[in-house]
């Protein structure tokens, strides 16, 4: 890669409802949807964001930002500082 490629920290919005509001356990995996896998923590706010508040009715829908890149290089955080 070279320098002046921007880096990409990947990550991915998913969501789905909720067996109760004490865990992070869906109900039902085959139902959670995966809403997008996006270049940035700033654009994935924002479809995060949009997908929240479309299912603000629902209190046991919860969507989640699975920071991927954390998950494809570990050292990547120790590396940053």
């Amino acid at each position: 890669m070279s320098d002046s490629a921007p880096q990409q920290l990947l990550h991915l919005v998913i969501g789905g409802e909720l067996l109760d509001l004490e865990h992070n356990t869906f109900k039902n995996l085959d139902d959670v949807e995966v809403v997008g896998l996006y270049p940035n923590y700033a654009s994935a706010h924002v479809a995060w964001r949009a997908k929240a508040q479309s299912t603000v009715d629902n209190a046991q829908m919860r969507y989640f930002i699975v920071h991927l890149h954390r998950l494809l290089d570990p050292t990547q955080e120790t590396k940053a500082r």
